[in-house]
Formats: structure tokens, sequence, C-alpha cells
């Protein structure tokens, strides 16, 4: 099986990802997109085979990555979250069950020392019903090689983790119970900010180039949350209000490239 990891300037979280895929079995594809780093050499220390391209897109990065890969189930993985070897295995094991095409693990979400700004919209965040059953917002993906015809025919947008999953039924995908991945989250509300207006952006060119829905949470989730969390579901939609205020001129001028970047999550003591 092949796993394809897309890295713009990931030198200082790269090697904690390789690490905890180590000693396996994979063939691991490193992408590293417009580096001006040193990600390309931390990924050849880790044995991975890497390809390096001038162009800093992950979408480029992710089709270089799909035609050097060569085997079956196949990983995408961000490069600045942790999944180790075990679960990978999990998630492929997953691929042989009647009509998954598609898998994910659970989200280990890496809230210490967050401020409790970003600490109380996770908190609501991570309870919304699409959040909990959908594939998006994992930072992994794996196909079986039927799932991978599939999403290659998707359109190119910056929200591929999201077109990856709503490409799949209820039934062709599946969240891996037991298999986890750590994400970390933004250590300031700044960078919170930045990745919602990214979200909402990228949801925008989503759904301008599908003629299916999306994954949109209803009030009703968040009444149903407000029960026992008021002042954090004001919170989260105060934020929601913001980036998508934010979001709106990038929509309006058509930006669907500019990739508003969370460096604090990259600190490599997270």
């Amino acid at each position: 099986m092949s796993i394809v990891i897309p890295a713009h300037n990931e030198a200082a979280v790269v090697g904690r990802l390789l690490s905890a895929l180590q000693p396996s079995e994979f063939d691991i594809v490193v992408v590293a997109n417009g580096c001006t780093d040193s990600t390309a050499a931390v990924a050849a220390s880790h044995g991975a085979r890497v390809i390096e391209t001038p162009v800093p897109s992950k979408r480029e990065a992710l089709r270089l990555g799909d035609q050097a890969a060569v085997g079956f189930p196949r990983l995408y993985v961000d490069a600045d979250v942790v999944i180790g070897a075990d679960d990978v295995r999990l998630l492929c094991d997953a691929l042989s069950t009647g009509g998954v095409l598609a898998s994910a693990p659970e989200r280990d979400l890496a809230l210490a020392d967050r401020p409790l700004g970003v600490r109380w919209y996770y908190s609501v965040w991570s309870r919304l019903p699409e959040v909990a059953s959908q594939l998006f917002g994992r930072g992994v993906i794996a196909v079986s090689e039927e799932g991978n015809k599939r999403i290659m025919e998707l359109p190119q947008v910056m929200a591929d983790d999201l077109a990856a999953s709503m490409a799949f039924s209820a039934t062709e995908r599946a969240v891996v119970r037991g298999a986890r991945v750590v994400i970390q989250t933004p250590r300031t509300v700044d960078d919170l900010l930045r990745r919602r207006i990214r979200a909402v952006t990228s949801v925008a060119e989503y759904e301008q180039s599908s003629s299916g829905s999306s994954a949109r949470t209803g009030l009703g989730d968040l009444a149903r949350i407000a029960v026992l969390r008021p002042l954090q579901v004001v919170w989260f939609m105060t934020v929601a209000v913001l980036a998508r205020r934010a979001g709106r001129k990038m929509i309006a001028a058509g930006d669907y490239s500019t990739w508003l970047r969370d460096e604090s999550s990259r600190n490599p003591q997270a």
C-alpha cells in the first residue's frame, strides 16, 4: 500500500509523522511542494521517497504523489498530523469490509495549552453530527482502488477532504473506531480565525463546482449542544460570523488559491 504526504515547508513536523509510521511495510511518498526549508531532506532521512516540485500547491502535490504511488489501499495524509502504523493498518482493514471504499480515523484534538477561545470552539465543533460522521477534518483518508478512481474524478478544489468525503455515501465510508490521528489545533484565536476563513472560502468553491450538497451545520444541531454549553455555542457562532464576513471578500474576488496557513500549530514542540 502507499501513503502520499503533500508537504509545503513542513520540515518542523514531517519527521514526527514519518517516525510514527515506522517501522512499516508502507510505500511512503512525500511531495515537497514549493518548499524553501529542509522538508525534502528531513523526509528522505526518514526513508520516504521524495518528490520535489517548485509549485506551492497541495492540489498539484496530491496529483504528483498519486502518480508516483505504487499500491493500494492508498492513504493521503497531511504532514502536520500524527498517525501510527497500527492505525494505518486498521484503516486498510476497514476497506476490506463489503462496500467500504474510503475510511478515516477518529480525531484526537490537541488542546493542551490552547486559549479558552480555541478550546470552546473545538468543544462545539467536535460535537456536530456532520463533523463526527464525515471523513473531512481528519488529515487522513484511506481509499481502495475503486475509491481512488472516484476521488480522482472530482473537481480540483481547496476543500479536497470535504470533496472526498462527500463523494461517498454513508455506507461507502467509515470512521474506524480504534484508529486515531492526532490533530494539532491553533495556538491562538487569530490562527483559529485564519483556519475558519479558509474553510469558508474552500466550502464556497466546492459548492460552486459541485452539483451536490456539502456538510452544513444546522441550527438544530447547535441548539442541542447549547442546552449544556450555551456560552460555547455563542462563541462558536461568533467565530463563524467573523470568518464568513472575512471570507466573503475572497469569494467575491474569486480568490480560491490563497491558503491562509496556521503556523502556530506547527510548533515542533506541540
